[in-house]
């Protein structure tokens, strides 16, 4: 029996090294049981019937190329609603925003103030009309396939799927219902009986609100944020990234990229040739801040007078 020694448990006991080679052959065995079974190690995502989980899309160049304020001044313009030299000027300042790569507070408040002040007293029944006719106009054609098929994705898991942008309310939920997706989170402005008051509510819906409304319809809708997922282009929507447990860069500036690196989230990019620039121009969040914005709010102004 001797000869079977070896058969027998040994009384001392392993060592770290032999107990790191222990754990790293079973993780090998159990990874190659899973290929053969035609799986992956990777848990499925979206999870299939989590009810407590959703997914948040930012809009601008993460769903839509391009701005979909800037798209809708352009359906604006083609209306005749306001001349060449107001939709240059309107271009410009949504570009000095980017540009800059900062936000001058009080050169934010001036265009929020000027937007609010024109935009009183006309009716957001009227916003919506237009809206819809633009979508299909400028929008439609420029929705990145790949975010739609990542919407998809939670829709066929079963879960929610909300836009999240700075972006007005009206036109952001004209885009979530044409897309087939559960609703829209944007910058809304106060209205009374159907009419804009000139006040906004709160402030735009831009970086640290975004997660600020995120957590608040999670805690509304009963998500437990852990299993959530957030998209979004743009360094300023780190904190709601961090606010979810999967959070995806998608055609990310450099500081998201950079950032997501760091993080170990994950990136998508369908930039032709990962390109650096953006496709159109970004809405800014304080021109965004009122329903409809500033090339809205021009257009209705033109229109009663």
């Amino acid at each position: 029996m001797a000869a079977l020694g070896w058969l027998t448990p040994r009384r001392r006991s392993a060592t770290a090294r032999s107990v790191l080679a222990g754990e790293a052959s079973a993780e090998a065995a159990r990874k190659s049981s899973q290929e053969i079974a035609g799986t992956t190690a990777e848990p499925e995502f979206p999870v299939h019937g989590d009810d407590r989980a959703a997914a948040f899309f930012d809009l601008d160049n993460t769903v839509m190329q391009g701005a979909a304020l800037f798209h809708f001044g352009r359906g604006l313009y083609k209306r005749k609603f306001f001349d060449t030299r107001e939709l240059a000027r309107f271009a410009w300042q949504q570009a000095w925003f980017r540009l800059a790569g900062v936000e001058d507070p009080e050169h934010m408040q001036d265009a929020r103030d000027s937007a609010l002040s024109i935009v009183q007293g006309h009716r957001v029944s009227e916003l919506k009309s237009i809206g819809e006719e633009i979508y299909d106009e400028y929008m439609a054609e420029r929705i990145w396939p790949g975010t739609r098929a990542l919407a998809q994705a939670h829709l066929d898991a079963g879960q929610k799927v909300w836009l999240v942008t700075a972006a007005p309310v009206e036109i952001a939920q004209v885009i979530a219902r044409r897309l087939g997706l559960t609703g829209a989170l944007g910058t809304v402005a106060e209205s009374i009986d159907g009419v804009y008051t000139g006040k906004l509510v709160g402030e735009p819906l831009h970086g640290p609100a975004k997660a600020e409304a995120v957590r608040a319809l999670a805690a509304a809708e009963g998500l437990d944020l852990s299993r959530c997922a957030a998209y979004s282009d743009s360094h300023n929507d780190i904190p709601m990234l961090s606010l979810v447990g999967h959070p995806y860069a998608i055609n990310p500036d450099a500081k998201l990229r950079r950032h997501a690196r760091q993080m170990d989230w994950r990136l998508r990019d369908y930039r032709t040739g990962r390109k650096a620039a953006k496709v159109g121009i970004p809405a800014a969040a304080g021109v965004g801040a009122v329903a409809g914005g500033t090339a809205a709010a021009i257009a209705l102004h033109r229109r009663r007078r």
